[in-house]
Formats: C-alpha cells, structure tokens, sequence
C-alpha cells in the first residue's frame, strides 16, 4: 500500500476512534483531537447503544460517542484505531483492511507471530489480515510506512524491548544466562472493566505479583528477544506508569560506557527514547509523555541491571499508536505527541 496518505477535510487524514470510552480510547482523542495532520470522523464505544459524551474532553474534543458501527466508520476513515477487546479487534481488523481502511490495533489480537502461541494466549483470533506489521516504532519505520495493520505493542513488551533490543542486537548479552524483567505498573493497565483486583480499597498501599510464569506479554517479550525471559509483572497503587527493572549479564569486564554506546548507537534517531545512564528513571520522569527513559548500571562481574519507565497508557499504548499513524501517513514522529 503506498505510504501517501489519504485526505479529508482540510487536507487532514480522516481518523476514527472505536472503543473511545476506555481510558486508551480517550487518550487517543485527546492527542488525536490536537494534531496537525488528521481530522476525527467517528469516535465510538465498544458496543453500546446509546450516544455520549465525555466530559474529561470537553473543549478539547467536543464530537460525541456514538455505538459502534463498522460499516459506516469504513467509509468514514482512511484509518481506524482500535482500542477495544481482542475479541471485537481480531474480527475487525481483517474487515478494515479488506475494505481498504488501515488499522492500527491497540489490543493483543495480532501481536503473536507463532501460530501455536497465538492460540494459546489469543484464541479469538482467527485469521491475521494482510499486510500485518508489528510496530515498535523504533524498530520498524520501514515496515510500518507500508502496513495496512499495525499490531500495537503491550505495555510492558514495550519497556522491555527497548530496553534488550539494543542489547541482544549487538551480542553483548552472556548466552543462555538468565534475563529477568521484574515489572510494576499501574492500575490503568488493567483496563477501564473494574475487578476485585483492581479496585481501590484492593490496590491502596499494597504491592502484588500477578500472572507469576504465566503472563501473555511473557511471550511477546520472548518474541521480540529471540530468548527465553522470566517475566513477572506487578500491580502498583497508582494509577499510572510502569517501571521495569532488568536483570541480566554481560562479559566480566563490560564498562557502563560500553553499555552507553549501545544504546546511543540504537537511539540516536529516536525522538522518543531518553538516555539517562546511572541517573536511574522514575515513573513520575515520563507519566504523561510518550517518552521511554533507560538507566543502566553494570558491575565487574558483569551483572547488569537496566531500569525502564514508560507511561503505559502513552507510550505503551495511545502514544505510540499516534507515532506509527506519523509514520503511516508521511507526518514527522512526533506530530501531535511534544
């Protein structure tokens, strides 16, 4: 599909939102409803049948939330984000794209390469449409410029990837040595659905694992690594943010500078991945941002730790969906996200 992008009015891209009510779906419209380069068209909710509006966006977004229709939101865009359960995403994606509309898909439809792993952790998926691209922006420029669907990555494969990407591309991580993402995020991660887990009184000064050796993003971290990683995330009391500390190991000897100008090498054209070396991140560095900050230490026997902080609902999903739209419609990176 040619990267030009198609117009509506104003010369802007016709954009539409499904699944706008959720807390990724009201993100989008909000850097949506400020951007340059694209008009909002259609924004809906997930299925239900009344219309709505959302205060939280008042005078920022001022359309209304109407039921989803997917017939009328193809003639209406040029692209479609969906921002709703794998379930509704994996039976519309491939409809959007038949139709000619480009999608990029907020939900875990489509993440999975490997056929047996994607029915074990995405059983509702059942055909992948054509023209599928995996977009961590970062990573896949080239690729996304031309998808018809961009598979939005996970939140916490995210961090994580940017984070070992780097490093398992230049070599300089011991083999077979045990890589370990221990993750913490906040409740938003969850999604907008209340559950026991989630509720305040639940979450309010507590800490808790979850998903111990038996978490879907375990296998998308995989993925994106080539290796094996133990990954065991955890539910913060904020509402906001992930922090993910790395454990892994490097040759006796490696310096924290020879770690440094790995990371400079892979970052240097990325507006969106922050170096910050021993002066470790925290969440309250990135929270409303679409930026990734990397910290590093290493000691002499080649223990390294790398910390990563994202804003799971910006980075790790609304605002790096908007950066692969930049990039599919020809519009600079950060168009609508600085």
């Amino acid at each position: 599909m040619s990267s030009t992008p198609a117009t509506g009015p104003a010369g802007r891209v016709r954009v539409a939102v499904a699944g706008a009510t959720g807390f990724t779906g009201q993100e989008l419209l909000r850097i949506l409803a400020r951007h340059p380069h694209v008009s909002i068209t259609a924004a809906t909710s997930s299925g239900s049948t009344a219309t709505r509006r959302l205060p939280a966006l008042n005078r920022i977004w001022n359309g209304v939330i109407t039921p989803l229709d997917s017939d009328a939101l193809a003639a209406e865009a040029d692209l479609v984000f969906l921002a709703l359960p794998d379930t509704a995403a994996a039976e519309l994606a491939p409809k959007f794209a038949d139709a000619g509309v480009r999608v990029i898909d907020l939900s875990g439809a489509f993440r999975l390469r490997d056929e047996r792993l994607r029915k074990k952790w995405y059983p509702e998926t059942h055909r992948l449409p054509e023209g599928l691209v995996y977009g961590l922006t970062e990573y896949a420029r080239t690729e996304v410029r031309n998808a018809r669907v961009v598979a939005n990555p996970g939140c916490y494969p995210t961090a994580a990837l940017l984070a070992l990407k780097p490093l398992v591309d230049a070599g300089v991580l011991v083999p077979g040595a045990d890589v370990i993402v221990d993750a913490k995020s906040g409740v938003s991660g969850a999604g907008k659905t209340p559950s026991e887990r989630t509720h305040f009184s639940e979450v309010y000064a507590s800490l808790a694992a979850y998903g111990v050796l038996n978490h879907r993003h375990g296998a998308e971290i995989e993925q994106g690594v080539g290796g094996e990683v133990t990954f065991t995330p955890h539910l913060l009391p904020i509402d906001r943010g992930i922090l993910e500390t790395i454990y892994a190991r490097v040759a006796p000897g490696t310096t924290e500078e020879a770690i440094g100008s790995i990371y400079e090498a892979a970052y240097r054209e990325a507006t969106f991945v922050r170096l910050v070396g021993q002066a470790l991140p925290e969440i309250k560095h990135v929270a409303h941002t679409n930026f990734c900050d990397l910290g590093w230490r290493v000691n002499a026997a080649g223990r390294l730790v790398v910390v990563s902080v994202i804003d799971n609902l910006l980075k790790g999903a609304s605002g790096q969906a908007v950066q692969n739209m930049n990039v599919m419609i020809g519009a600079p990176e950060e168009a609508g996200l600085l």
